[in-house]
């Protein structure tokens, strides 16, 4: 098959896992069962996919071939592939709009952004001119602004968007309708880890229903050190951030939790954990005879890598909908691979719905 071709906004640590980890699946034998959904998923493989442009505003990154720039601060997270070869495009300008906090500008170079004195390029001259089909965004959270625009950039070139921030496009009946009527499948939004807080948080909040507990109160507490988490001490930044992951664990309760009673979403940055994410959860609730139980969690991940397997099976999935000429958002991909898709499903059918569009045996 041919290659994938992918676009990426935002070079930063994610884009940097997903990239080295292309490389790492295309060269080490014996790890096709290791963090993937499938090695092979409907004919392709993870170093099927190659990067044919890259967006940033970071001077450390533009003008820098991608596969130098995924390696430069204030990029932190562990290194898995020092060398890639999917990935020979340089970066260019992009758009900042809202993409930078001020707040930003207050910490050492080493920890934050620093914005290239640059003109933006023309987004959708290099898409075209390209030939990405894919495009994924991994601006900083709260990006509202500057999503919408490379959103549009998809929709006046077709090419699709894999929204792996918690903008709300996909799950948008808005967008989603436009993202249709033009036969361009999108998948979003805010992309879940392989075993990250939500993912773990959804497991033990299934587990309580379905032997019966009734859960009061619970909360989901983390900490890092990337940019991510410095970006997210803007806490104006973090309205759909909170309702992404909220959402995604109230979803599995046939009662809402009140608002007082369940507390999700970064809480602290804490520079020397550097990518390291750390999760506290604890979940409170009432078994037999109203007899109260409960359940603390603590949770310590590499928080770019951990998302990076579920993003190259959504981008293969992104891509037999183009192969099949399907559009509009994935429902069955997006509930699988999401934490705010366009329909909220228990984890296992949200699988087995994937499963089955693999197959050709569901169309979204």
């Amino acid at each position: 098959m041919e290659k994938i071709r992918l676009a990426i906004v935002g070079v930063g640590n994610c884009a940097s896992s997903l990239i080295q980890g292309i490389e790492y699946y295309r060269k080490h034998e014996g790890s096709e069962k290791l963090g993937l959904m499938h090695y092979d998923l409907g004919g392709y493989q993870p170093g099927d996919m190659e990067v044919v442009a890259a967006f940033d505003v970071d001077k450390r990154k533009v003008g820098k071939p991608l596969g130098e720039a995924i390696f430069a601060l204030p990029n932190c997270t562990r290194v898995i592939s020092s060398q890639v070869s999917n990935s020979k495009t340089t970066v260019q300008m992009g758009h900042v709009f809202d993409g930078i906090s001020s707040h930003m500008r207050e910490y050492p170079d080493d920890q934050t952004f620093l914005l290239a004195d640059e003109k933006p390029c023309d987004v959708e001259k290099v898409l075209r001119e390209s030939g990405a089909e894919i495009l994924l965004n991994y601006l900083p959270v709260g990006s509202e602004e500057a999503t919408r625009f490379y959103v549009i950039c998809c929709l006046n070139t077709g090419v699709s968007l894999i929204n792996c921030i918690p903008v709300f496009i996909a799950s948008s009946p808005e967008w989603g309708k436009r993202f249709a009527e033009r036969q361009i499948p999108i998948v979003g939004d805010d992309v879940k880890a392989q075993l990250g807080a939500t993912i773990l948080h959804r497991a033990l909040t299934q587990l309580f229903v379905d032997r019966g507990v009734k859960i009061d109160r619970t909360y989901q507490l983390n900490t890092g050190g990337n940019t991510d988490f410095l970006n997210m001490l803007n806490q104006s930044r973090l309205r759909s951030k909170k309702i992404s992951k909220t959402e995604a664990v109230q979803s599995l309760l046939d009662y809402p939790l009140n608002a007082q009673d369940i507390h999700i979403g970064p809480s602290d940055y804490v520079p020397w954990q550097k990518d390291n994410k750390v999760c506290f959860l604890r979940i409170e609730g009432r078994g037999f005879g109203g007899v109260p139980l409960n359940v603390e969690l603590r949770l310590s991940v590499e928080d770019s890598p951990n998302s990076a397997g579920v993003t190259i099976d959504a981008i293969r999935c992104c891509q037999l909908a183009r192969d099949r000429k399907i559009g509009g958002p994935l429902t069955s991909v997006s509930a699988y691979a999401m934490k705010h898709p366009p329909e909220q499903v228990p984890d296992p059918l949200g699988r087995q719905m994937v499963e089955e569009f693999i197959r050709g045996l569901r169309e979204r």
